[in-house]
Order: C-alpha cells, then structure tokens, then sequence
C-alpha cells in the first residue's frame, strides 16, 4: 500500500498516528500527532513492563514475555485512545514494531495493528525498532537531517549517519556483544538483580573504578567497531578470583566495568565524528544523537557529551523515558513514513532480524550472517 508522497494526506496536514510496542519485555501504546512543519507531539502514552515476571531467572525469557505481551496491548490500546480523546477513525495511520526483536512479542504488537488497520480501513506502517530509536529526538524538537547517531542498547551497539527517514549508513557496528548486554550480563555474573543495567550502575555510584584492571575494547584500533566480549570476560574472571566478594568488591568492578564501556563508545565515537565532518564539511552544526537504552546511563552519557564538546557536536538525547523502548518513537517513525506515503501490505511480516541499513548489513555483516539474515 503506497500514498503518492504529493497527496494532501502526505503533505497538507498533520497526521496523527497510533504506535504499538512489544519487541522485548515492554509493552507500549502510543499516540503522536505529527505536524507539517515536522513538529511532534505525545497526545498519549503507555508503558507496561514484566521485570518482575523476568526477575527470577535473570534475564527475559521469550515465551513469558510474548504471554505477557498479548494480555495487556489491547488494553493498553483502549488506555491511549481515551486518554488522548480520539477514536480509531480519527487517526491516520496504525503503526507496530515489526522487528527486530524476540519473534513472538513482535507478533503481538504487530498482529494487534493489522487487526486495528484492516478494522478502520487505516493504513498499516510496519516499522523498525531501531528506526524508531534513530528518529527519537524528533519527538522533542525538529532536527535537521544529516546527522550521526549511536544507536546503543541492550541488543545494538551501531554507529549510524542518519540522512533522512529510511536513509541510513552503518559506520560501526559491535563485532560480538551490546554494550547493554555487556552490562547486564555482568550484574548477572554478580548477582545484582535484574534489569542488570541499571543495577550495576546504581552499584558503581560507590565504587572506586581504578581498582581492578579491565581492558578497554579495541582501545587502539582505528574505525567505528566495537567489541564488549573480552571485557565482559574480564570482568567475570575478576570475579571468580574474589573469595567472598563484599559489596565494596561488587561497587568497585561495576564502577571499573561502567567506565570502560563508556570509554569504548566515546573513543568509536569520537572516530565517527571526525569522519562526519569529512563527510560533510558544509554543515552549519553538527549534531550527534544517542539513542537507546543505554543513553540513560549517567557516565556514559557523560563521556558522550565530552567528546561531543571536544569535537564541536551538540549532543542530543531524547527523555530518559523515550531512550528506552517505548511506542511514542514507533508512532513518529510511522508518522513520518506516512508523510512520505511508505504504507505497508497486511502480509508484511515480523523479523527477528532487520538491520537498519540493510546493504551494509549484507555487503559487510558485522557478526555474520544465517538463514534468518545479516545479524548485524
């Protein structure tokens, strides 16, 4: 299904669209009202999480999550259509995440969408999770395309120059583990609670992050990769030589843990801005967006907005509540696709796999490749 990107649906008027969530262990509704002039506006949102139904085995399972997810999206469909005051057949267009993400939550969300769709005769917009992620700070304000995202969570850790919506290049991609899943895959190791992430930063607050030595990831190779695997390594081999670890062991690996993760992803980053400018010399500033999950970590986000200030970038992070997986992102991803008239077939299917720049991911896959496609 494709709008003439000229039609006076496509150009002439705001679109308000609703946007359905459910790639991991989050279930979200949203509505966002897009304007013409590019600004965006949450009219409502919902966010419905499962940590305590994951929290005994450490980390999400699949089959309790996608449960999780069908029980509550319709309600949470009913929550954000009252609260925003608006019937179905006032909005514009139905978007859900389609992938990537954990197969049987994406059917959720986007199941749930194509029965709303082919119910009010709205248009379809099956988008990806992490488009939504690299369009976040428009939610805020309007932002001027190109500019050089780090796209970095729980799943990805990718360098990405953004050139307009459904225009993206990978720079850098990780060549093993997520700096979130490096996170969280420690706090497991040291028993800190799930979610992982924000346990092991709370547990760094005290800690002294010199006293162990960890690596710093391709600390001297040039170019945009990263690699959190060996660090992650480290750190648990670390662990395993403490005999009866305290809590100030526990507080000095996670704040030794912390730092060089964020040292790793300021020095790839630091690299991609130099290689922005080149790129492109004429702009009149350059703007460097960190998006994801792990944007919301305090240190790392300091050491982000210091290498940002060395090189001249003006760093921008959406709201803590939009940097984690939320619907608010997938409903201005579809808005903004709906703008340019890119609608989707009731057939379009959920992907476990879907990179954002798909020639890249195929042409020089970061991790591989396998019958499902490019991993990364």
């Amino acid at each position: 299904m494709d709008l003439d990107s000229s039609s006076p649906l496509a150009q002439d008027k705001a679109l308000t669209v609703l946007g359905l969530e459910s790639s991991c262990d989050e279930t979200a509704a949203a509505i966002v009202r897009l304007e013409t002039d590019g600004r965006a506006s949450v009219l409502a949102e919902k966010v419905r999480g499962q940590n305590e139904a994951h929290a005994p085995y450490g980390g999400v399972v699949p089959e309790i999550a996608a449960r999780a997810h069908a029980e509550v999206i319709d309600g949470l469909v009913k929550d954000v259509l009252d609260e925003s005051g608006l019937t179905l057949a006032e909005l514009d267009g139905i978007a859900a995440t389609a992938g990537p993400g954990l197969i049987g939550g994406l059917m959720a969300a986007l199941m749930t969408a194509k029965g709303l769709a082919l119910g009010s005769g709205k248009p379809l917009l099956a988008v990806n999770h992490l488009e939504g992620h690299a369009l976040s700070p428009r939610l805020s304000a309007p932002l001027a395309f190109p500019y050089l995202l780090l796209l970095v969570s729980g799943g990805h850790t990718q360098l990405v120059t953004v050139e307009g919506v459904g225009r993206y290049h990978r720079l850098g991609s990780t060549l093993d583990d997520a700096a979130g899943e490096a996170f969280d895959k420690t706090a497991k190791v040291m028993g800190l609670g799930f979610p992982g992430g924000p346990a092991l930063e709370k547990m760094a607050a005290a800690g002294n992050p010199d006293r162990f030595e960890l690596p710093t990831p391709l600390g001297h190779r040039p170019g945009f990769d990263f690699s959190f695997a060996g660090l992650k390594t480290a750190a648990r081999q670390i662990w395993e030589r403490l005999e009866n670890p305290t809590d100030a062991d526990k507080a000095d690996l996670a704040a030794g843990m912390q730092r060089q993760i964020a040292r790793a992803l300021a020095n790839r980053a630091s690299n991609a801005m130099k290689y922005f400018m080149e790129t492109y010399p004429d702009i009149h500033e350059y703007a460097f967006v960190v998006a994801g999950g792990v944007a919301a970590n305090r240190t790392v986000r300091t050491a982000l907005e210091a290498v940002a200030e060395t090189q001249g970038f003006r760093l921008i992070a959406p709201p803590m509540k939009w940097c984690t997986d939320n619907a608010a992102m997938i409903a201005l991803a579809g808005a903004e696709r709906l703008r340019l008239g890119q609608t989707d077939e009731l057939s379009a299917p959920a992907r476990a796999r879907w990179p954002l720049d798909a020639r890249s991911a195929k042409l020089e896959p970061a991790i591989g490749s396998g019958r499902k496609g490019p991993k990364a």
